[in-house]
């Protein structure tokens, strides 16, 4: 695989059921075993985190206006606040590292108009890179291990980028969870059309299997 890194897509708490009036994915706090093992396999891991203002054009209070297309540059749709800097939604899960621990760390959606949903850039038009794909290729990174929140959203799109800039990308589905069935089954076959590879368990990392869309399980 030559030299691999490790990828923890926004693994937050307020992705998961800890902080249910933000965006709980079901099972969003079980992943911390998988990420940590997946890691145990790279030279370098990586990770990313949204950092959201409470004050940002996106924000929405009723979940019925949720997902409501935008017109703003850089933020594509309506969500709840969520990841706010200083609350505990903003907090990795128990049992990562530190973000100061990592190789290296991105925060995205820092600015009140940003709403990125992957890790290598900081707008939607993929124009500002966060420098995650110059560390890599300056590394010599050839291989990108990929885990975490939520899979048919943040970890779909820095899958693409990922690809696009022409590493091998492996999704440890074990490592992720996702919002919806019929989304995480998308984003699956959007990965896997665009040369990712997905690995259920750790121990496919090493024969990664390419799954269709119908044989797809949709826990992740």
């Amino acid at each position: 695989m030559g030299i691999i890194a490790s990828l923890d897509i926004d693994a937050q708490k307020g992705f998961t059921p800890l902080c249910p009036n933000e965006l709980p994915v079901a099972g969003g706090d079980t992943i911390v075993a998988a990420l940590n093992a997946q890691a145990a396999l790279a030279t370098l891991r990586a990770g990313s985190k949204d950092a959201h203002p409470a004050n940002a054009p996106w924000v929405v209070t009723e979940p019925g206006a949720m997902l409501q297309p935008l017109a703003l540059a850089n933020a594509d749709l309506t969500w709840p606040a969520h990841c706010v800097p200083g609350t505990p939604g903003f907090e990795l899960l128990d049992g990562l590292p530190a973000p100061i621990d990592y190789d290296f760390f991105v925060w995205k959606g820092v600015e009140p108009d940003l709403h990125p949903y992957g890790a290598c850039y900081h707008d939607l038009a993929e124009r500002r890179s966060t420098g995650l794909i110059e560390f890599l290729q300056a590394r010599g990174v050839t291989t990108v291990l990929v885990g975490g929140l939520a899979t048919d959203y943040c970890v779909k799109t820095s899958v693409l980028q990922l690809r696009r800039a022409g590493f091998r990308v492996i999704v440890h589905l074990d490592a992720c969870r996702g919002i919806a069935p019929e989304t995480i089954d998308q984003a699956r076959t959007r990965m896997i059309e665009a040369g990712a590879e997905l690995a259920q368990t750790l121990a496919d990392i090493q024969r990664p299997v390419s799954y269709t869309h119908l044989t797809l399980p949709t826990k992740a």
